[in-house]
């Protein structure tokens, strides 16, 4: 886990500064930790992070390659909010076994166990992207990249985003997503024969419909465009198949 950055968040607008910015509610912090993104305004995925309660303040975990960025963002954004934003020398540990003492429950799914914040980084040696790709997780910098909408990568799902708290950067595309239309484009989980490089093209009679991301097991995360992925599916010459597939 050294990969990942953690900020401390205080002062006392933090808690509606980041209300107003990020697709999750940040009251849920009362619970433990909060899985969150923040978009661009045209609902575009910029960063996703983890928010944990520290007293009154809040600590900001983040994969390292977004935090510059996000930091940059947070500060343009905070105006005169009376927040501070400071990086710390906190570390993040995880697993999928028994919970250490001072450990929080990942939100995203409960194969996901635990994250501990302290002054130790680690891992318990599970099988993370065999996790991922049974749960169809995304990943920062996989499956999850500037060109997605949080809809199509499950957030919803992962218990990233809430339709309910109000407005935030992006709300308006991601609210018009949820109610006014069906998702046609979105991760799913698909078979396949071999191994093929992060991000080869999935196509179908020839024609592009999705991308190949992580892989395990013979089982993939998969970027699907649903009502084109229809019949043979091929990728790099491997043979996929979507269990998923409409039958008509």
């Amino acid at each position: 886990m050294a990969d990942r950055r953690i900020f401390h968040l205080n002062g006392p607008d933090t808690h509606s500064f980041l209300q107003g910015l990020v697709t999750n509610d940040i009251n849920r912090l009362e619970d433990g930790l909060v899985y969150t993104a923040i978009l661009t305004p045209q609902g575009k995925y910029l960063a996703d992070f983890f928010l944990a309660p520290e007293g009154e303040a809040v600590l900001l975990d983040v994969a390292d390659d977004l935090a510059d960025d996000l930091l940059k963002r947070l500060k343009m954004y905070k105006l005169r909010a009376n927040v501070t934003l400071d990086e710390t020398d906190l570390k993040v540990s995880r697993g999928t076994g028994d919970a250490p003492a001072g450990a929080l429950t990942d939100p995203r799914h409960p194969a996901l166990g635990w994250r501990l914040y302290g002054d130790v980084a680690g891992e318990d040696g599970s099988d993370w992207d065999a996790i991922r790709v049974a749960h169809v997780i995304p990943e920062t910098g996989i499956e999850l990249t500037p060109d997605s909408y949080i809809l199509e990568v499950g957030f919803e799902r992962l218990n990233g985003v809430d339709f309910r708290k109000g407005c935030y950067v992006g709300q308006e595309v991601t609210a018009r997503m949820k109610h006014k239309t069906e998702l046609r484009k979105g991760l799913t989980q698909v078979e396949i024969d071999s191994a093929v490089p992060v991000g080869a093209q999935i196509t179908a009679a020839g024609k592009p419909v999705g991308q190949v991301l992580t892989q395990s097991g013979g089982k993939a995360i998969a970027y699907l465009r649903f009502d084109r992925a229809k019949g043979a599916l091929e990728a790099e010459g491997t043979s996929l198949r979507w269990p998923e597939a409409p039958t008509d």
